[in-house]
């Protein structure tokens, strides 16, 4: 059986790791996943890479050798890895913190996205490149001024992707998963209102249960994956996605 090749990045915990506990139930699917630690995880179809994303430096000296170049029918890069980075308003946050953010959540998908491209450009199998995006990267939040700005940008470099490369047997996908039940969650309930003014609003979602669970939003990632002929355009928000 001819097998399909996932890479993914920021599999150890949240929406990464249902992502990962997903596909690994598929017997024909072989995994390479990367993130700054690994899983003590045991399947001949897993391959985890201990990358820090945020060390571009690093990520840039091991580029050329991280794809795979077996025969696949189907090739996913699936960018998952991000970080909140500070909530804090403009004109408090920290240089080093912007960086960082930068780092993992644009330069970090821009560099794998462009060699995805380059190294599987010219192979017949299906390529799809799910950028996992943010409710944010189109609405203002007060206390997100790095986070809204970098999932924007990567949203506008992925449909930048999608426009150049119509003519070949790609698809691109900048993916929003909504509110969802994660350590992010977690990290904002613990801010200060006066750094993040909708704190309150947060909090509600938690306690009325509003939040999305990392298995349902990887089930939904997977449909869209596994439909691309469904959902034809760039933009695409998991909470619209009806299961089958």
């Amino acid at each position: 059986m001819q097998k399909s090749l996932l890479i993914l990045t920021g599999h150890t915990q949240g929406i990464g790791k249902a992502i990962l506990d997903h596909y690994l139930k598929k017997e024909d699917i072989q995994i390479l996943a990367i993130s700054r630690s690994k899983l003590d995880i045991e399947s001949e179809n897993l391959t985890q890479i201990s990358l820090d994303l945020g060390d571009l430096m690093i990520l840039e000296s091991q580029l050329a050798g991280l794809f795979p170049h077996d025969h696949f029918e189907k090739i996913i890069l699936i960018n998952n890895a991000g970080w909140i980075g500070e909530v804090k308003p403009i004109g408090e946050l920290g240089p080093a913190e912007l960086r960082k953010q930068i780092n993992v959540n644009l330069l970090a998908p821009m560099y794998l996205t462009n060699a995805f491209i380059k190294a599987y450009k010219t192979t017949s199998a299906q390529k799809i490149i799910c950028n996992i995006s943010s409710g944010a990267a189109s609405k203002p939040v007060s206390g997100w001024g790095g986070y809204c700005s970098t999932k924007a940008a990567l949203a506008m470099f992925t449909l930048v992707a999608a426009k150049e490369n119509k003519s070949q047997e790609f698809k691109f996908y900048s993916l929003a998963p909504g509110v969802v039940d994660t350590k992010m969650q977690e990290e904002l309930r613990s801010v200060t209102e006066a750094d993040f003014p909708d704190l309150e609003k947060f909090k509600k979602y938690q306690e009325e249960g509003l939040l999305a669970s990392t298995e349902l939003v990887a089930r939904k990632t997977a449909y869209v994956l596994e439909n691309p002929n469904l959902f034809t355009e760039v933009i695409q928000d998991v909470r619209n996605v009806q299961l089958a």
